[in-house]
């Protein structure tokens, strides 16, 4: 059985990346910490381009209302209409 794919938009380590994590030499909880850098990364960089700024320019508030706007866009249209796919 095929597994469903994954936008590129939506996924957050490449398996390149991955195994660069992988590879490093770090602790359990620093690769951890690592991923979701990487991922948080690319997420900024997904929300700055939808607001149109750098991403230094970013603001907690526009992080939060963005956050607030894909999450009700997951409960009313579901979850594959939002962004973030959990």
């Amino acid at each position: 059985m095929d597994l469903p794919s994954q936008k590129p938009s939506t996924q957050f380590l490449s398996l390149e990346e991955s195994a660069q994590v992988d590879g490093a030499l770090l602790s359990s909880p620093e690769k951890f910490l690592t991923r979701l850098t990487i991922s948080s990364l690319k997420l900024l960089r997904h929300i700055a381009q939808e607001y149109g700024v750098a991403i230094e320019d970013l603001t907690s508030q526009q992080v939060i209302a963005w956050f607030e706007k894909d999450s009700k866009i997951r409960r009313e249209q579901g979850i594959e209409a939002s962004y973030l796919k959990w």
